[in-house]
Formats: structure tokens, sequence, C-alpha cells
């Protein structure tokens, strides 16, 4: 479908309308239009003019729909019965889980629930899902940084890290079977926001940055003195999900990422001024990049040269300015990104309330920390000028690099070198295309961007604003992802699509890294419900055949197969006020066999997937009779797998 046939369909959905109101209701179809235009530049500039005015300028047009000629296959088109290239795994924001999507067709695959209740599986109901969130889990969380393990630089598959912000906890993901496996918290912390994992010469350390100043300890002193309030860069073992050290810092954290050799992790800060107020975090000039010197933090824990806080035991050691554990690098104010390119050789800062990246060398910060160079900004090696609010940057593997105009509603291409050659006062222009994205890019993601594999094929943009893209639903908008190709010399946008709020974050990672790591029905002797399984054979119980019910006072423990489409007991009785645990083991082999065991009126769901084993502890605290059914539809008589639970007065 062409441009103008595209604006008659959509002028046909409203015939009866005036043209003038046909541009009204439906601008992105009419990028002339003025009030679109204007619109926008007003409702992005009236917070920054809020803010303080820190930033001047005009927004760019969106962009027209992309329209495929006659007959032509779509680039994004994944045919019916054929496989994504892609898993793109995307922070769920708010709502406490990851979503995996496959690219390019954007389709959403699974929800792995994190710290989120789930009503589907169950999580945060069964209790081998309570046994990770511990005991007095928070309901929800705030999901923003999605990352996974890695080895020499190269996506393994074992592992996806995510953050919660709202509470600050770490989580674990285990690919081969996308269960969240471990969750721990982070002490003496705030607002747990940027994480990035060790790249060489594996994920022995996940960095992760307290954005928030606190007193430390936060226990009720100093409440109103912020020159007593500070933060912590946190290094969390990978493998054993215990925190192995932190480094007090000045002024705050932001994002993080780390080098390709093992040597540092990089954090931004744009809060230097320790402010308590917006206009006060936006008082300096400059704020700062401070790179942590992993091997020097390392010593001086083995030494004892650090102190605990509060009730923590975690060794913290002092990285403030001055140290020889840090490096304290100048960049223009309120730095948000901090992306590694994939050559190993560059770290770019992006400037948010300035037009700039700042581009640093990791071999410069060798020779810093070695003594070689005096002034923290001679690492620095290029500063290109991009556009209004850049936040996020991403790299092919061809020296390119793209990075998110937060203001300009943009994704900006130039070239990492020649941005040097220019830094260094050559006439070259690094600057290689800008195109228009539907509106407010945080994020950006490139396939395989963040590891020595990147391989120049995708690009998605996280898009904040969705206003007019898509039908009204309500005050509150989808978000919209958008995918760019950015195979060629041009990046050309293929496809978007509404999203839930609010993805941060994504990661794309090619197929061939999980495909032969995921199992397609659970092993049982799986860790994931050993305890389930170690609890029952004290009972006496074969999981696998036998259904029947051990009674020890007032806990009773129901034991169940379930084998489309019929459980092991079609009834079960107790009395009101016995602690009831009820364990089902999906006893079919057949993979895409899941069962679902939801007890009526006592808010219960778990999902058996199967060779899994799954069970739910509650109170029947209701006399009568409780229907237990199957959730999922496995069977032509799915309706009649069912049974009672009979609670005696």
């Amino acid at each position: 479908m062409n441009d103008e046939s595209s604006k008659i369909q959509e002028k046909a959905v409203d015939a009866n309308m005036p043209a003038a109101d046909n541009e009204t209701a439906y601008p992105q179809e009419f990028p002339g239009n003025p009030a679109r235009r204007n619109f926008m530049k007003a409702s992005a500039m009236a917070g920054l003019a809020g803010a303080g005015g820190a930033l001047m300028g005009g927004l760019a047009l969106p962009h027209k729909a992309l329209a495929a000629e006659a007959g032509a296959i779509p680039e994004d088109y994944v045919a019916p019965g054929k496989l994504d290239e892609y898993y793109s795994f995307s922070s769920g924001g708010q709502s406490g889980e990851i979503r995996i999507i496959g690219v390019p067709s954007m389709r959403e695959l699974i929800r792995v629930p994190v710290f989120n209740p789930d009503f589907t599986i169950g999580w945060g109901i069964t209790n081998e899902s309570k046994r990770v969130l511990g005991k007095d889990f928070p309901p929800g969380g705030d999901c923003h940084h999605p990352h996974m393990s890695q080895t020499h630089g190269h996506y393994d598959g074992r592992y996806i890290f995510i953050n919660d912000k709202a509470n600050p906890r770490l989580a674990r993901i285990r690919c081969d079977v996308m269960r969240t496996d471990k969750i721990i918290e982070i002490p003496n912390v705030q607002a747990f926001h940027g994480l990035r994992v060790q790249r060489e010469p594996h994920t022995g350390y996940v960095f992760a940055n307290g954005e928030f100043i606190i007193p430390s300890p936060n226990d009720g002193r100093d409440l109103d003195d912020p020159k007593k309030y500070w933060t912590l860069h946190t290094a969390v073992n990978g493998e054993t999900m215990e925190v192995a050290w932190q480094v007090l810092v000045d002024g705050n954290l932001d994002n993080t990422d780390c080098d390709y050799a093992g040597k540092y992790s990089a954090a931004t800060c744009y809060n230097s001024e320790k402010a308590v107020d917006l206009a006060g975090m936006m008082q300096s000039e400059r704020d700062w990049v401070v790179v942590f010197n992993i091997a020097r933090i390392e010593e001086a824990v083995r030494q004892g040269k650090f102190k605990t806080i509060g009730k923590s035991k975690v060794p913290v050691v002092d990285g403030r300015h001055g140290s020889p554990l840090t490096l304290y690098i100048p960049v223009p104010k309120n730095p948000h990104g901090i992306n590694a390119s994939p050559d190993g050789k560059y770290v770019t800062a992006n400037g948010k309330l300035s037009p700039t990246v700042t581009v640093m060398s990791w071999s410069k910060i060798d020779d810093y920390f070695a003594g070689k160079l005096k002034n923290p900004r001679d690492v620095v090696v290029a500063e290109p000028q991009l556009g209004l609010g850049p936040l996020h940057t991403a790299y092919d593997n061809r020296g390119n690099a793209y990075t998110t105009l937060f203001i300009d509603s943009q994704i900006a291409k130039w070239n990492i070198q020649d941005a040097i050659d220019a830094y260094a006062g050559k006439k070259v222009n690094y600057l290689r295309q800008k195109l228009d994205v539907a509106y407010q890019p945080g994020h950006c993601h490139s396939s395989m961007g963040e590891t020595r594999d990147a391989d120049g094929r995708w690009l998605i943009s996280l898009n904040k604003f969705s206003k007019d893209r898509f039908l009204p639903v309500g005050p509150l908008h989808p978000d919209n992802d958008q995918l760019i190709d950015i195979s060629g010399d041009q990046m050309k946008l293929v496809a978007d699509g509404p999203v839930y709020s609010e993805p941060h974050d994504t990661i794309l990672v090619h197929r061939r890294v999980l495909m032969n790591k995921i199992k397609r029905i659970w092993d049982r002797k799986d860790p994931f419900f050993a305890e389930t399984v170690a609890l029952a054979k004290r009972h006496g119980i074969t999981l696998e055949k036998d259904s029947k019910v051990i009674r020890q006072g007032r806990k009773v423990f129901v034991y169940m197969t379930s084998s489309a489409p019929k459980y092991g007991l079609e009834s079960f009785k107790v009395k009101k006020g016995d602690e009831v645990t009820v364990t089902v083991t999906n006893i079919d082999q057949v993979e895409d066999l899941s069962h679902g065991f939801c007890m009526s009126s006592y808010g219960i769901n778990m999902e058996i997937s199967p060779q899994e084993t799954s069970s739910v502890t509650f109170v029947a605290n209701k006399p009568g009779v409780y229907w237990y059914y199957c959730t999922f539809f496995c069977h032509a008589l799915h309706l009649e797998m069912r049974g009672r639970m009979l609670v005696e007065a």
C-alpha cells in the first residue's frame, strides 16, 4: 500500500468528518500539519522549561509510515511456522517481569515473572516461587536493565540478570527453563538502577548502581543533612549471588557498563551536587563518569582496607575523589547512559542535557591508572554533537554508533573513528544519518550489540510516547517499540507496535545462543523443585506414581499426579482450619502439554509443565465443597479434568 492509499484508507474511517477534523484526529498521517509539529515541540519543551530551561530547540517531524511496494515481502516478515532469528529480552518496567519477544517479527512469545505475582503460573503463590522471592517479598518491582551472562565477551546462554529499582533487589533467570531461580537484596543503597555483567573472562561479577543518595547507615540519623548522604557501586558474584564488595562514591550513580578485558566498570553521575531537589541537580556545568579499578578494589578488600555499614557485613571501600581505586572523568552536565563499544576500545557517556556524547578510550584509562596521564579529561578521545537529549548508544560491527535523541525523537547514526578524527581537528563529517522515531526514545539496542558478536542487523528503539499512533485506549497510552534495519548504509524503519508500560530496556540475542540450551520438558532432577521432592521422600511418596493424602495433626499433605485429562485424586477431605499442601506432578512427557491446578474460591492457581512438580500451601478456612480444575486446555476432555476438596466444618 502506498502513502496515498494509506491516507485514503485512514480518511475513510471517519468519512463523515470534515477534512480539517481528520487532520486533527489523525495528525500522524499529515506530517506537514503545523498543529502536530507544534504540539510535539511544545509538550517536550514545556517539561524542560519547567526544569530550568536547560535545553532549547525544536523537534523533528515524525516519520512518514514506510509503505512496502506492492507484492514485496516486508523485511520483518516471519512466515507461519518459521522461527525468528533473535530473542529480545525486554524489561517489563513496573510490571516487574521480563518479556521475551521474537525478532524480527516483534511477536511476544512469553512473559517471565520475576518480582511480580503472576496467576498464570502461580508465581508468588507456589511454594517453589516463594522460596525464590523470599519470605516477606514486596508484591511487585520496577525492572529496568536485563543483561545475559557472558564468557570472553560472548553471550553464553546461562542466565539473564535483572534489577528491581523499586526495591534494591537483583534477580537471576535461568535461560534453560526461563524461570527466576535467585533473588537477593543489595544492602546500603536505594533505587538500584544501572546493571551490567562482567564480560571477561566470564560473568564473575554483576555490577549494580545505587541511584539515590541516602544517609549511611539509613537508620533515622542525618535525615535532613544531604552532606551526609551517599551511595555505592556494588559487585555481586554472578554464580553464588552474594554481594562481594561495594565502593563509596561522591555524587550519585546512574547507568553502568564495563570493559571487555575484565579490568573496569564505569558509571555515570548526574547529581554531583548531591542535591535533593531538581534545580540543585542541574547547577553544575559538568558532572562525571566514575571508573572503578576492579583489581585494586579486590586487593583493598583482601588487605582489610574497608568498613561495613550498619548491620551489613559487606566490605565497603572508599572510592571518593582522590582514591587510587577510582577515576572521575568530567563530562557535560547530567549524563545518562554509558555504553561500551563491541571492539573493546571505547565507552561512551550520553549527554542528556548536552547535545554531545563523550567517547572515552579504555587504553587511555589504563594509562591514567598507570600514572602516564595526569588530567582525567585526557582519556576523552571524542565528543560529537548529535542532537537534543542523547540518552543511550548502541553499536554495529562496522564502526558505527546509534544514539537515541529523546527530545528530537530521532536515532542518530554516527561513525566512531570519524568522531575521533574530528575531535583531533580534522575536517570530517561523523554524522551519517538521523531517523525519526515516534516518539521520545529512551534505550535502543542493536542485535548482539553488547558483545564481541555485534552483527549490525537490527536496532530496536524503545519509545516512551505513542500518542496518535494507535487506537485510543484511555489516558494511559501504550509505549511504542520500533524495529529498524541497520544492515545497509541507511537506517530503515520497518515495523512498530504498541507495548504495555514500560519496557525500559532490551537485549537482542541470536537464537543460536539458546536453541540447544532451552529445555522442552523439565528434568525430574531439576533443583528448582528439589525441596518439594525431598519432602515427598520423607513422607514415603514417589511423586511420579503416588496419589495419596498424608495427615500430620492439623497439617495435611495432598499428593497427586496429573495426566491429561485426569488428576490422580478426584477428591480429598480436610477439616476447617487445616494447613493444606497440595503437590501436583505432571507425568505427561509430551512437549507443550502443561496442566494447571486452580482451587475455586481460594485464590490459588499454579501451572505444572511436563515432568514438573509444583506445590502450594494454604489454610482451608471455609467449609464446603470446592472444586479444583485444570486451567490449561490440555485435552478434548479438559473441562472434565477436575476434582473436589471437601472441607468439614
